[in-house]
């Protein structure tokens, strides 16, 4: 982080989605270097695991509840952590299935969640590092902005909308201290594919002759062979400590350097059939 940033307030950070992947490893640096965490969860018994941990600080905070409820839990935080260092937005889930298959109310829970209730949360957290004049924002997008998911639509869609986010504000928040980053990790060893399983499984019962099985079974075998959270995030907290805003990747060598590389300089269809044959379809 830059001097500035780092001058602000002690070393404190409140993470979103921190029961299990990528903010459970990130709060666990956090706290293995000395900062005090507030970790959330839409369930506060998925946070046991850091009851021996000190420093943590369990926040019940559900981000597809349409309230303001979330972010009265964030300024409360913040108020008595004497203001955040480091807010990291890292809660969020994903579907798969057919666009057209997929029912109404699970697109509408999941935008609401990932675009409307997500930046309604960075909009308070922008107004009180302001008031302090400094901190870090941590967006946590995708490589799927790059390089889209087959069949995940909705979770593209939300990705992308928090990344042009995320680049608006680099522009906007220059001069006052606050560092905004893209993070965009790409496959991640973690319980995030499990946690759609079943609509991976009902999805392919319903289109049994669509390339849904396929993709399914490649992206499978994309994270088992994909990088740890805890490699993933000392990636992040080496951007965190550079103080450097914008776009941050990480991952696997072909998501994360060539295939970006590919899609920006090769000609759209062909970018296309690249995308489509790394996921077998």
């Amino acid at each position: 982080m830059s001097e500035k940033t780092t001058s602000v307030r002690n070393r404190s950070a409140f993470i979103t989605g921190a029961s299990a992947g990528i903010g459970k490893a990130l709060a666990l640096a956090l706290l293995r270097d000395g900062w005090q965490v507030w970790g959330t969860s839409r369930d506060l018994q998925r946070l046991d695991s850091f009851s021996s941990e000190r420093g943590f600080h369990p926040v019940e905070f559900d981000l597809a509840e349409p309230s303001r409820a979330s972010h009265d839990e964030f300024k409360s935080a913040d108020e008595t952590a004497g203001g955040f260092q480091l807010v990291v937005n890292n809660a969020g889930f994903g579907h798969f299935g057919m666009f057209a298959e997929t029912k109404w109310p699970e697109w509408q829970t999941q935008l609401q969640a990932m675009i409307s209730q997500t930046t309604a949360l960075i909009h308070e957290q922008v107004r009180l590092m302001r008031q302090r004049e400094g901190g870090t924002i941590v967006n946590v997008s995708s490589l799927a902005t790059e390089f889209p998911l087959p069949f995940m639509s909705g979770y593209n869609m939300s990705k992308a909308a928090i990344s042009a986010l995320s680049e608006s504000l680099v522009q906007e928040l220059r001069g006052t201290g606050i560092c905004v980053i893209d993070f965009r990790p790409g496959d991640v060893r973690t319980g995030f594919n499990k946690a759609m399983s079943a609509d991976a499984r009902d999805a392919i019962n319903a289109q049994p002759d669509s390339d849904l099985a396929a993709a399914w079974r490649k992206m499978e075998t994309h994270v088992a062979a994909a990088p740890s959270a805890e490699q993933v995030v000392a990636a992040l907290l080496r951007a965190v400590k550079k103080g450097r805003p914008g776009v941050v990747r990480s991952g696997g060598f072909f998501q994360a350097t060539l295939a970006p590389s590919l899609i920006r300089l090769a000609p759209q269809y062909l970018a296309r059939h690249i995308r489509w044959r790394y996921f077998g379809i």
